[in-house]
């Protein structure tokens, strides 16, 4: 039997010469499908992307012919599932540029990433009285674990605020980086904003006063390429979800010799290096935090998303969503009372807005009845609502597969929504 590994799934697509959409399109059989009688225009794909044909085919292609745990048994089935899984961490380790595959940590996703660094540092790092830096753009995740941190330990939350068009204020975060910090936590590209994080600045003053540095990557590492060591981090999270992988698969990717300094944060089989009733030491990472049975088959179709997507080149699906985000920027701006929440420069293809009389969630029901999927809410970051003084917005998000018909679509199904609501 020959087993499909994630580089043989995309030995026929090597490459696109030209960023082709539709070709792209033909990959996710999901966009081809009738929703309220009509076309399908997506545009959700920040809350979770859509997953190419070659990664459900892996996920499949796992259960079928080899499933089987890993690391522990000695029949062929364990052999092969044990290879491509380790095999799957080393294309993380590339994908990030990490030093070593044995800094990447396979986790449930970003939130369980978040909150094992804020329970695993706040242990060994924190006293009462230190600070902790993070900004109003933040995501639930990226806050509530930090907040529970400093409870428990008695440290003190600081939040850098963002101007009004969203960009990072960045003189209010040099004042608030102080020899107190011992932690800044920050989403590289804001889920509501779009704001595009300069992490390697923010990475070099919090770095001057001792502090360590964890980014969230969730909403970057779609659309741009993320190299740990150009950003100089010292953590860095994302989920495989929004990354055209599977649910339920996340990275953690942490320095080595900040990740020996961590406590587990599971306990169970394979954390381990040795138990008796008295004491149990525990194993070197990353499997001191893996407790139990990994996502297995979604650490290999995480992989294969990753040969997905470079196949296709992180340089062409930037500049292609950034067009997008031009033209539905300038073709929104032009519709009456409707207001654009996030315009800094070179933002990221996640396009926020209000209708002044019309309530988000009533308008992205009405959008969805036109066939457009968007998101409508406070999308896990109430502080910054509160900071726009907006109870919630619709959130319209591109993706590699996202098409100028998706716009067209959108437009249209506001003008549809502007007309119900003024007769």
């Amino acid at each position: 039997m020959t087993i499909t590994r994630p580089s043989d799934a995309l030995a026929v697509r090597t490459s696109v010469p030209a960023f082709d959409v539709e070709r792209v399109r033909a990959d996710f059989p999901i966009l081809s499908r009738e929703v309220r009688g009509g076309r399908l225009a997506y545009l959700d794909s920040a809350a979770s992307a859509q997953k190419p044909r070659v990664v459900v085919q892996a996920l499949s292609n796992f259960y079928l012919n080899y499933n089987s745990n890993v690391h522990r048994g000695v029949h062929l089935l364990a052999e092969e599932a044990t290879q491509a899984f380790d095999t799957a961490r080393e294309r993380v380790r590339r994908f990030l540029n990490a030093a070593s595959s044995e800094e990447i940590v396979f986790t449930h996703g970003t939130t369980a990433g978040l909150n094992l660094l804020a329970q695993g540092w706040a242990a060994v790092a924190l006293k009462p009285g230190d600070e902790i830096v993070l900004t109003v753009m933040e995501h639930h995740s990226n806050i509530v674990p930090w907040q529970l941190a400093a409870h428990r330990i008695g440290a003190v939350l600081r939040v850098v605020p963002v101007t009004p068009d969203g960009t990072l204020d960045l003189d209010q975060y040099a004042r608030l980086v102080t020899e107190r910090t011992r932690l800044v936590s920050v989403s590289h590209v804001s889920n509501v904003l779009g704001t595009v994080a300069p992490v390697a600045r923010m990475a070099a003053l919090a770095h001057q006063v001792g502090a360590v540095v964890v980014v969230d990557a969730a909403q970057s590492v779609p659309h741009m390429r993320v190299d740990v060591r150009e950003l100089d981090c010292d953590f860095l999270v994302f989920s495989g979800h929004k990354l055209y992988g599977p649910m339920g698969i996340g990275v953690l990717y942490g320095r080595r010799h900040l990740l020996e300094r961590l406590p587990p944060w599971q306990g169970g089989g394979g954390m381990i290096e040795k138990v008796t009733f008295e004491a149990t030491t525990w194993a070197l990472p990353p499997a001191r935090f893996e407790a139990g049975t990994p996502p297995v088959a979604e650490a290999i179709a995480l992989a294969t998303a990753m040969d997905y997507v470079e196949s296709i080149g992180l340089d062409a699906i930037h500049a292609h969503e950034a067009a997008l985000l031009a033209e539905a920027t300038e073709r929104m701006s032009g519709l009456e009372k409707l207001r654009i929440i996030g315009t800094s420069p070179g933002k990221a293809a996640v396009l926020s807005f209000v209708l002044d009389d019309i309530h988000p969630h009533d308008l992205g029901t009405i959008l969805d009845a036109g066939g457009v999927a968007v998101r409508a809410g406070h999308h896990c970051a109430q502080p910054l609502m509160a900071h726009f003084q907006l109870p919630a917005t619709v959130r319209a998000s591109f993706g590699m597969y996202s098409s100028r018909d998706d716009i067209d679509q959108l437009v249209g199904a506001l003008g549809e929504a502007r007309r119900r609501f003024t007769l």
